[in-house]
């Protein structure tokens, strides 16, 4: 019952944050023509209640695909569709066709927000607790509860669109294969897939987990039996997605591009234009800053080059997963391979990075001290979203009420040494180089605390000092940069803990 308790008031408090960041500002409120992401989600209700299924991913005169046209799988549609036809009964104003667009009111933003609302309690934050709840490394310095509040207290989700139900929907796709209950994973995993086309970034790892299980199991007995379930499970599971969609050709063709628009190139950010952009801090971006890759590279090269690049660097961690599977393993890949896809992708939004950060939070209680320097800094790098929408107060007050809340409970500024980061294998794997671990522990605090600094007064001039002239896009840029070297220390760091990891700790033996 104490747990319950412990519990519940984490959950309270994360709830009541949410709420009250929920209450500010909105994306692109009151700016015309597009009016930003709030509209965007409002315009694709508007779009699914009042035309055919048919017309929904198609340019037509009641649907201009340039006006916030839908770009997601159909769960999207269809959760649009059911928020559209509640917001019907309330007001029909927020969903009429054509004369709705823009529509800014009080009564229509809670609305909004408790949409948003209700899918977090439904299915991310459930999955949050009974995660927590499930994890063996519970001392009493590891409470459930405590885990708990740092996840649900992580600023990125608060912040940026905190309703992403798909990645509620992962969230319950691994605590379903921590329970072996590995069907049943499958099928939350295609639903997570199917409402947003990011959740490729978590693919492979569930792809390789799964497949190195039927493995070990042999695939002249169980193993087989295993393989057949699953394909039979993730057929199902899209063929009842894209039911609507699946009786014309031309359907599901033009689905697929509205998803996947390869002719927009590389990414789409500008660098130094005016006004300043958010830019995403991948390498291409931030390369773009000495190379100027849109230009000298064709799309169709720009794509084959991304595609070659993010498919390297992640083959290691699959590779191993894949003949070692192991649910710790498991968690790690999705982290790393997350990685890789933000890094080295094609049209990667600054957003995207959320899909890394909710696997940093499952293994924050392994490694709470690389877990909470990575997520401090992942916020970090919305900082141009966050200025341009209005967050700058919240991200002031949550950022740091974020690091306080790990200190206390993980006190992670002690957990530096080479076996608390994971890293004691590799380090004894460098025979000659073992003396130089001894300092290790110093050097990483003193790496951190100039991390910190340093985003701290690029934060604080971001906010606070106006650019040079010719250069309006300086902060963003340098932002981007610097979030982009430290997500390449961070890729290199998961690939060396899941590659030197021989023991896989606490985990079943798959049989």
């Amino acid at each position: 019952m104490e747990k319950w308790s412990l519990m519940t008031i984490t959950v309270l408090l994360a709830l009541t944050v949410r709420w009250a960041v929920s209450l500010g500002s909105y994306s692109g409120a009151g700016k015309p023509p597009m009016y930003g992401d709030y509209e965007a989600q409002r315009h694709w209700q508007e779009i699914t209640y009042n035309l055919p299924i048919r017309q929904w991913y198609f340019n037509t005169s009641d649907n201009n695909l340039l006006y916030w046209g839908l770009d997601y799988p159909p769960l999207t549609a269809y959760h649009s569709f059911l928020c559209a036809y509640i917001a019907k009964l309330i007001n029909p104003d927020w969903v009429a066709l054509h004369s709705s667009r823009g529509y800014e009111s009080q009564p229509h933003k809670l609305f909004m927000r408790t949409t948003v609302f209700v899918a977090d309690l439904l299915v991310y934050i459930p999955a949050v607790i009974l995660y927590c709840f499930s994890l063996k490394e519970t001392s009493a310095k590891k409470k459930a509860s405590t885990c708990a509040l740092c996840i649900l207290l992580y600023p990125g989700l608060i912040l940026i669109d905190h309703g992403h139900f798909h990645l509620g929907l992962a969230l319950w796709a691994v605590l379903c294969l921590s329970h072996d209950w590995d069907l049943l994973g499958s099928v939350a995993f295609c639903l997570a897939l199917n409402y947003k086309q990011m959740e490729l970034y978590h693919s492979l790892p569930f792809f390789c987990y799964l497949l190195g299980k039927c493995f070990k199991k042999g695939l002249k007995g169980k193993g087989l039996v295993l393989l057949a379930k699953l394909a039979g499970t993730v057929l199902v599971s899209f063929a009842a997605c894209w039911l609507p969609f699946g009786t014309d050709v031309e359907q599901i063709m033009q689905v697929l591009r509205r998803l996947f628009p390869i002719d927009r190139g590389l990414f789409e950010a500008c660098m130094f234009s005016s006004p300043p952009t958010a830019l995403s801090s991948n390498i291409w971006c931030s390369l773009s800053v000495l190379i100027k890759i849109k230009n000298v590279i064709s799309p169709r090269t720009q794509l084959k080059l991304s595609f070659a690049v993010t498919f390297l660097s992640l083959l290691p961690a699959c590779i191993k997963l894949t003949v070692q599977p192991s649910l710790r393993g498991f968690k790690f890949a999705l982290v790393s391979c997350a990685l890789s896809f933000f890094l080295f992708s094609f049209q990667v939004h600054e957003k995207s990075i959320l899909l890394v950060s909710v696997p940093v939070c499952l293994i924050i209680n392994e490694i709470p001290f690389m877990a909470t320097w990575f997520l401090l800094v992942s916020t970090f790098s919305l900082l141009p979203l966050l200025l341009k929408d209005g967050l700058l107060l919240p991200y002031a007050v949550t950022t740091p009420a974020f690091l306080a809340v790990c200190l206390a409970s993980f006190s992670i500024l002690e957990k530096t040494s080479a076996e608390d980061l994971q890293l004691k294998a590799f380090s004894l794997s460098l025979k000659g180089y073992v003396s130089w671990f001894k300092s290790f522990p110093r050097i990483v605090r003193s790496l951190f605390l100039l991390s910190l600094s340093l985003m701290g007064v690029l934060s604080v001039l971001s906010a606070a000092a106006p650019p040079p002239q010719r250069l309006p896009d300086l902060f963003p840029v340098a932002v981007a940069v610097l979030s982009c070297l430290h997500f390449l220390l961070f890729l290199v760091y998961f690939n060396v803990v899941i590659l030197w990891d021989s023991k896989n700790r606490g985990q079943k033996k798959i049989s």
